[in-house]
C-alpha cells in the first residue's frame, strides 16, 4: 500500500525546478505524488494552507508539510492574477 503525497507549486523557476528533481525521484512503490500546480487550480490554495503550506514549493506528506525552498508564499499565489 502505497502513502499519498501532495506535492504542491505555483510554476515558478524554484517550484518546477523542485518538481523535477524531488517530486519525480520520490518511489512510485512507497508514495503516490500527486502535483498540484496553484496557479492553475487555484481552487486548491485553501486545502494547502489547511495542510500546513505557507510557501510553494511544498511537499505534503502523512499530514506534514515540508517546505523544500522559497518560490512564493500562498499569499502571492492568492493575489497572483
Amino acid at each position: 500500500m502505497t502513502r499519498k503525497a501532495t506535492f504542491y507549486h505555483a510554476g515558478c523557476v524554484v517550484c518546477i525546478s523542485a518538481e523535477q528533481g524531488l517530486a519525480h525521484a520520490l518511489d512510485p512503490a512507497a508514495l503516490s505524488v500527486e502535483i498540484v500546480h496553484l496557479g492553475k487550480d487555484r481552487s486548491r490554495i485553501a486545502e494547502a494552507e489547511a495542510a500546513g503550506v505557507v510557501s510553494v514549493p511544498a511537499i505534503v506528506i502523512d499530514n506534514q508539510a515540508f517546505h523544500i525552498n522559497f518560490g512564493a508564499s500562498l499569499a502571492d499565489v492568492r493575489g497572483a492574477a
